[in-house]
C-alpha cells in the first residue's frame, strides 16, 4: 500500500489559479502534485519515472474539451488501476455517462467546494470501503423542486415533510437538521417552490465554501474603504434578498462572531454593512441547514443559543437513510425511473435480491449516496434490471440473509401496510401515515387536505395534534 506521504497527484489543468488551489487542498491531505496544462504532456508524463509514481489524476474537462473521453480512455488503457477525477463546468448527464464509461472514478461540477474535492481525493485511496460505486458523484442528476419528488413512507420522514409543507406557506425562519445527503437542499427547494416568496429572490450560501474573513461582507455587505482591500462597495446577501429567501447551508460552520451579528440582524430586522454610517430594514426569510444537531453545539459552546432560538421557531429534522429501511424499494425505483430519463440511459428495474443488498448497507452518505450508486450501476448494466451482481463492491462489505418463507415484506409506493414480521400494522399508524402523505402531497393546503381525506378541518387539526406537528409554523 502506498503511504500517504508518498501519494502523487497529476493535475491536468490550464487555469493556473485553479491548479494552485487544488494543489494547496491536496497538499493538506498529504499529496504531492505535478501540474500539466495539455493533453500531450499528460500522456508523456505517464511514461516518466515520476508518472509511474502517480496515485491519482485530476482532469479539467476544459483542457481536452470534446476529446475528454478519448483522453480518459487512453489514460486508463496505459494505467488501468489509476483513479481519474474529472472537473467540469457542465452539468450534462450525457457527459457524466460518457465520462464514467470511459473510466472516471468521480465527476465534480465547478465551482468545486474544498470539502467535495478533499472527499473525492480521499475516496481514491480508501481501501476500507468500495472506491468506485460508492463515490458521491452527486452532481450528475438535477435536483427536483417539489414535495412530490420526495419519496418515502417512514413516519419520521413524512412528519418532516408535513412540517415543511405547512411551514412553506409562512414567512418565519426555519431550521433544517440532518446528516449530509439526507435531502436538506431538496427540501429547501421544495419549500421555496411552495412558498408565497417563490417568485422573489432566492439565494443559497454554503458557509463551508466561504472563508471566515469574507463571510461578513458576503452576508451583510461593506462600503468602499471599510477595510484594507475594500476597493469597491459590496451589496450583502441580506440586502440582495430583501423580500425573498436566504438559505444558509452548513450553518454549523459559521464562526461565533458572525453568529452574534447574524442573531442581531434576525432580532432587529435591520442590517448595517461594514463601514456604513447607517443601517436599513430588510424583509428576509432565513432557512438554515445544519449537518449537526445545533442544540448539542450550544451545550459545547460552539453555537450561540440566541441564534438557535431565532432560527428554530420551526425546526425540521430529516432522518438518515438507515432509519428508513421500508423506503428502500420506493426510493430505488423512483431514482431508476429518473435515471432512465437521462440521455444515454434507459429505464431499468431492480430485483428483490438487489434490494436486499441495498437494504443491508448502512449508507453513510444517505439518499444522495444511494442515488449515486444506482446511477453508476445503471451506466454499466447490460440487462433489463439491476441485480446483486451489478453492485460487486457493495457485496464485498455486506452480507444478506435470504428471506424466511412467508416472511417477505410487502412494499407499497405509498403507505406501508405490513410490519417487518409480515403482520398488518395498527390502524392508527396507517391513518397517521395517510395524513402525513396527504399534507406533503397537497403542499400544506390544509383545507384541501381535509376535503380530500373526507374529514373536517377541526378533525384534521386534532389529528395533527396527536401526531405532534400542531406547532409547525
Amino acid at each position: 500500500m502506498v503511504e500517504p506521504e508518498q501519494r502523487l497527484l497529476m493535475i491536468i489543468d490550464n487555469e493556473p489559479a485553479q491548479a494552485r488551489l487544488m494543489t494547496a487542498l491536496a497538499g493538506r491531505e498529504g499529496w504531492r502534485t505535478v501540474v500539466v496544462d495539455d493533453y500531450e504532456k499528460a500522456i508523456a508524463t505517464l511514461g516518466t519515472r515520476q508518472g509511474m509514481q502517480l496515485s491519482a489524476i485530476i482532469l479539467d474537462h476544459a483542457v481536452p474539451g470534446d476529446r475528454a473521453c478519448e483522453l480518459i480512455a487512453e489514460l486508463k488503457e496505459r494505467r488501468p488501476a489509476l483513479p481519474i477525477l474529472m472537473v467540469t463546468a457542465s452539468i450534462s448527464p450525457q457527459l457524466a455517462v460518457e465520462a464514467m464509461r470511459a473510466g472516471v472514478a468521480d465527476y465534480l461540477v465547478k465551482p468545486v467546494s474544498p470539502d467535495r474535492l478533499v472527499q473525492a481525493l480521499r475516496n481514491t485511496t480508501t481501501h476500507e470501503s468500495p472506491r468506485d460505486e460508492l463515490t458521491p458523484m452527486s452532481e450528475k442528476m438535477p435536483s427536483q423542486l417539489d414535495f412530490d419528488s420526495m419519496v418515502g413512507t417512514a413516519s419520521s420522514f413524512r412528519d418532516a415533510l408535513a412540517k415543511a409543507a405547512k411551514a412553506a406557506r409562512g414567512h418565519g425562519h426555519v431550521l433544517i437538521e440532518g446528516e449530509s445527503g439526507t435531502g436538506k437542499e431538496m427540501l429547501v427547494r421544495a419549500m421555496q417552490s411552495a412558498s408565497p416568496r417563490s417568485k422573489t429572490t432566492f439565494r443559497i450560501i454554503n458557509i463551508s465554501g466561504s472563508s471566515a474573513s469574507s463571510l461578513e461582507s458576503q452576508l451583510f455587505g461593506h462600503e468602499k474603504g471599510a477595510f484594507p482591500g475594500a476597493f469597491d462597495r459590496q451589496i450583502g446577501a441580506f440586502q440582495h434578498c430583501d423580500g425573498g429567501t436566504l438559505v444558509l447551508d452548513e450553518i454549523d460552520r459559521l464562526p461565533l462572531d458572525v453568529q452574534d451579528r447574524l442573531a442581531s440582524v434576525l432580532e432587529s430586522g435591520s442590517v448595517k454593512p461594514l463601514g456604513a454610517q447607517y443601517g436599513f430594514k430588510v424583509d428576509v426569510r432565513v432557512i438554515a441547514a445544519s449537518n449537526l444537531p445545533l442544540a448539542d453545539m450550544v451545550e459545547t459552546g460552539h453555537f450561540r443559543g440566541e441564534l438557535l432560538e431565532l432560527l428554530s421557531r420551526t425546526s425540521i429534522t430529516l432522518p438518515p437513510l438507515r432509519e428508513r429501511g421500508r423506503d428502500m424499494g420506493a426510493l430505488a425505483r423512483y431514482f431508476l425511473h429518473q435515471i432512465g430519463q437521462q440521455p444515454g440511459l434507459r429505464p431499468l428495474g431492480i430485483t428483490s435480491e438487489a434490494l436486499r443488498l441495498l437494504g443491508a448497507f448502512e449508507w453513510p452518505g444517505n439518499v444522495r449516496q444511494l442515488q449515486a450508486v444506482l446511477f453508476r450501476a445503471a451506466v454499466f448494466c447490460d440487462g433489463d434490471a439491476l441485480t446483486a451482481e451489478d453492485f460487486p463492491q457493495l457485496s464485498e462489505i455486506v452480507s444478506v440473509e435470504e428471506p424466511k418463507a412467508g416472511g417477505s415484506i410487502r412494499e407499497s409506493a405509498g403507505v406501508q401496510l405490513y410490519s417487518e414480521d409480515g403482520n398488518l400494522r395498527p390502524l392508527e399508524e396507517i391513518e397517521a401515515d395517510v395524513i402525513r402523505l396527504a399534507i406533503g402531497h397537497y403542499r400544506g393546503r390544509m383545507t384541501e387536505v381535509a376535503r380530500r381525506l373526507g374529514i373536517g378541518r377541526s378533525t384534521l387539526y386534532r389529528k395533527l395534534s396527536d401526531l405532534g406537528i400542531d406547532n409547525a409554523a
